[in-house]
C-alpha cells in the first residue's frame, strides 16, 4: 500500500466560462470570444445554478475507485471487475439518456425515475459485492460504501464538473490543472453554442465548438510547463534518456485497460494506441509484458506505452464502428496514428534518481477529469512552433503548417516499496514545488511523452463544427480534452534501467 497520506497542494486557480463563447469566421479561421468567471474559488462550487427541469447533459456518479485506497491485494482483481461493471452501468445510463430525449421533454421527473432511480440500484447491488471482496480477502471495506451509489444529471446549461470529484488521495498533480490564458474552463460540454447539436459530435456526445481553442489566443508562458529539468533550470540529476519505440505503425490498439481493469474485456470504453510492448491486454500477466515482443529500438525496454486514440469526426467510421470500445462507446470517427512518438525520460532538480522497480504501473491524468474535477487532471495541448502556449481544458486550433501536440509529464516520487496502489496511485506522486519529494518518497527517472499530429484544423460551417478532432473517452465524459490522459508499465530490463539511471544522474543524453 502506497504511504502518501500529505495533504494535496491547492492548484493554481482556474477560470471556468460562465457565458456561451461567441464563434464566427473571419480572416480564413476561427474568432473566439470567451467571457470568463472565477469559479474554484474557496466554496465557489456552491454558487452554481441548478436548474431542476433543465435538460440533462449527461450523468456524474462518484468515482469509487479513486476512493478504495485500501483493498487487500488478493481482492483487487475481482474489485477491479466490479468497478468495471459500475462503469458500464454509467455508459448504459448515459445511453439511455441520451436515446430519450423526447420523453424527458415531456416529464421533468423523468430521469430522475426512470434513469438515474434504476442507476443507484445497480450501484447499490455493485457496491456491496465490493465491500464482500474486500472483506473476504482480509481487508476492511468501509461502511459507509453506499454512498456513493447515487448519481447526478448535469444540466445542459452549466454542465460544470463537481470540482475535486472526492478524490482526496493527496497526489493532485503538477499544479498546472488550472490556467487563465483564455483557453480556460470545462463547464461547457452541453451548451449548444449556435450549433443545434445539443452535446455535439458525430455521436452525439461531443466535442462542441466550446471545446477549442485558437492557440493564437493563449497567451504564452501562462501555465507551468512538464515538470521536467527543461521546465526548471537544471540542477540535481540533469541528465536525459530517451527511448525509440515507433508511433504505432503496425496499429496495435484495443480498448482493454490492464492497469485499472486487469481480467475485462473493453474495460477502458475507449481505445488505446500501444508502443512498446505488443502483449498488452486486459488479460496479460507480469510475465507476459516481460516475454512480449517490443516495437523499441532497444530491446532491452519491453515497456508498454499508451494513451487514448485520436479522431477526427469526418463523418467517416474506422474498423471499431460497431465494436466495443469504439461506436458502441459514443467513440466514432477517423483514428489517427502520432505522426511523431518522443519518450524522454529526465532527472530530478534536487537529487540523483533511483532505478524504477520491474512492472511499477503508473497512471496520469484522469480519463474522468469532466466529471471528477481537475485533482488529477494533467496534460498539456498545444502546437508546434507555440509549445510555450499550452491548455489542459481545450483542444488547440493550430495555424496552418503547425500540428497538434499533446505533452503528457508523468509522476516521479515512488514510495519504495509498491509496484502498484489499489486505487493505482497512491504509489507514486508528483515533486514538491521545490523538486523534492515529500513523504519519504524516492525520485525516480520521470517520463515525458510527446505526440505530434498532423491533422486539419475544425472549421465552423453553418454554425457546425466540421472536422473536429477528439481523444476517445468514457461516452458520458462528452470527449473533453481535459480528460486525457497516458499510461505506462515499466519492463526495462535491469542493465538498461541501470544505464538509464546512471545516465541521468551523471548528466549525460542517451538513448
Amino acid at each position: 500500500m502506497g504511504r502518501n497520506t500529505r495533504k494535496r497542494r491547492t492548484p493554481l486557480a482556474t477560470k471556468v466560462i460562465a457565458g456561451a463563447a461567441a464563434l464566427a469566421l473571419g480572416g480564413g479561421g476561427l474568432v473566439w470570444a470567451n467571457f470568463y468567471a472565477s469559479a474554484h474559488e474557496e466554496n465557489g462550487g456552491d454558487n452554481r445554478t441548478r436548474s431542476g427541469g433543465a435538460r440533462i447533459a449527461t450523468i456524474n456518479c462518484p468515482d469509487v475507485g479513486q476512493k478504495l485506497t485500501r483493498v487487500p491485494r488478493d481482492a483487487r482483481r475481482g474489485v477491479a471487475k466490479e468497478l468495471a461493471l459500475l462503469d458500464r452501468q454509467i455508459t448504459d445510463a448515459y445511453t439511455r439518456l441520451a436515446e430519450t430525449r423526447q420523453a424527458q421533454a415531456g416529464d421533468e421527473r423523468y430521469v430522475d425515475n426512470a434513469i438515474l432511480g434504476p442507476l443507484k440500484s445497480k450501484r447499490v447491488a455493485t457496491l456491496d459485492r465490493i465491500g464482500i471482496n474486500i472483506n473476504r480477502a482480509g481487508g476492511k471495506a468501509p461502511r459507509d460504501l453506499g454512498r456513493f451509489a447515487p448519481c447526478q444529471g448535469v444540466p445542459v446549461e452549466q454542465p460544470e464538473p463537481d470540482d475535486g470529484g472526492g478524490q482526496d488521495q493527496g497526489d493532485g498533480g503538477q499544479d498546472n490543472g488550472g490556467q487563465d490564458q483564455g483557453g480556460g474552463g470545462q463547464n461547457d460540454g452541453g451548451q449548444d453554442n449556435g450549433q443545434g447539436q445539443g452535446n455535439g459530435g458525430q455521436a452525439g456526445n461531443g466535442p462542441v465548438a466550446d471545446d477549442f481553442v485558437n492557440i493564437e489566443d493563449v497567451q504564452p508562458n501562462s501555465r507551468n510547463l512538464p515538470n521536467g529539468l527543461a521546465a526548471n533550470g537544471g540542477g540535481g540529476s540533469t541528465g536525459t534518456f530517451t527511448t525509440e519505440c515507433g508511433t504505432n505503425e503496425n496499429s496495435l490498439r484495443n480498448s482493454d485497460n490492464v492497469i485499472v481493469a486487469p481480467g475485462v474485456s473493453n474495460g477502458a470504453q475507449h481505445q488505446h494506441d500501444y508502443v512498446g510492448n505488443q502483449a498488452n491486454t486486459a488479460f496479460a500477466s507480469d510475465e507476459d509484458l516481460a516475454n512480449g515482443d517490443t516495437t523499441c529500438q532497444n530491446q532491452g525496454d519491453r515497456s508498454s506505452y499508451f494513451w487514448p486514440v485520436l479522431r477526427i469526426q469526418d463523418g467517416t467510421q474506422d474498423i471499431d464502428q460497431g465494436q466495443p470500445g469504439g461506436g458502441q462507446d459514443g467513440n466514432v470517427g477517423r483514428i489517427v496514428a502520432p505522426d511523431e512518438v518522443e519518450l524522454k525520460f529526465v532527472g530530478n532538480r534536487t537529487s540523483d534518481v533511483v532505478a524504477m522497480p520491474r512492472a511499477l504501473r503508473i497512471i496520469t491524468g484522469d480519463a474522468k477529469a469532466f466529471t471528477n474535477g481537475l485533482n488529477n487532471a494533467n496534460t498539456a495541448w498545444s502546437c508546434t512552433g507555440f509549445e510555450d502556449r499550452q491548455v489542459t481544458d481545450k483542444y488547440p486550433v493550430c495555424p496552418e503548417g503547425s500540428s497538434v501536440v499533446r505533452t503528457t509529464a508523468f509522476q516521479s516520487c515512488w514510495d519504495g516499496q509498491n509496484i502498484d496502489s489499489a486505487n493505482h496511485r497512491t504509489h507514486v506522486d508528483f515533486v514538491e514545488a521545490d523538486g523534492t519529494c515529500s513523504n519519504g518518497f524516492q525520485a525516480i527517472p520521470q517520463l515525458q511523452v510527446r505526440l505530434v499530429y498532423d491533422i486539419p484544423a475544425p472549421q465552423i460551417d453553418n454554425g457546425q463544427l466540421v472536422n473536429p478532432f477528439a481523444v476517445d473517452t468514457f461516452p458520458e465524459q462528452l470527449h473533453k480534452p481535459i480528460t486525457d490522459h497516458n499510461d505506462f508499465i515499466n519492463f526495462f530490463d535491469e542493465d538498461l534501467m541501470n544505464e538509464m539511471v546512471d545516465c541521468i544522474n551523471s548528466g549525460q543524453d542517451c538513448q
